[in-house]
């Protein structure tokens, strides 16, 4: 999987399951500051996340690095296994 699907998967994601406009998912956007995403939230987006790409990211010390949504797309492309 390239990191294009990746970004289109993950901002998927975002419009789906939290109302967001596409125009607002640029890879420097803030999670939390500028997307507006609480903690509640976060656990709805791992969710959501291990649903859509078939993995696992709870118990990954990683998560707790991303702050912005490149961050999550290379989080996300670092955990994708090999295809």
């Amino acid at each position: 999987m390239q990191k294009e699907e990746i970004i289109a998967l993950v901002n998927e994601v975002f419009v789906e399951d939290f109302e967001m406009e596409p125009a607002q998912l640029t890879p420097e956007a803030h999670i939390f500051a500028e997307l507006g995403l609480d903690s509640l939230d976060t656990v709805d987006l791992i969710v959501a996340l291990q649903k859509k790409f078939g993995v696992t990211i709870r118990g990954d010390e990683r998560i707790r690095e991303i702050r912005t949504l490149n961050d999550l797309y290379e989080f996300i492309l670092s955990i994708r296994p090999a295809e």
